[in-house]
């Protein structure tokens, strides 16, 4: 595992800075290019949306970015499933 990149932000007028290893930034870098925003765009929502007295805002991309990717898998996987249901009824 990476030791990691710190890089700084301004957020509603005050610098902050976030830790991520680098797998974590490449995928960061990549939901924000697919979103069409720029990381600082999605370091602002996701401190928007965090509660501050339980997660660093580190942790909140980390889990940002899981839940991203887990979003997308599930639709994935349903899509899958209603297209291989489809396929069934097809065939009958």
């Amino acid at each position: 595992m990476s030791r990691p990149l710190k890089r700084s932000f301004q957020i509603r007028g005050h610098r902050t800075s976030l830790s991520l290893e680098q797998p974590f930034w490449q995928a960061f870098r990549d939901i924000a290019a697919k979103e069409g925003k720029t990381l600082a765009g999605l370091v602002a929502e996701i401190d928007q949306e965090r509660d501050a007295m339980s997660s660093g805002l580190s942790s909140a991309v980390r889990v940002f970015i899981l839940d991203y990717y887990r979003s997308r898998h599930n639709t994935i996987e349903t899509t899958n499933e209603a297209q291989s249901q489809t396929d069934k009824t097809e065939a009958t």
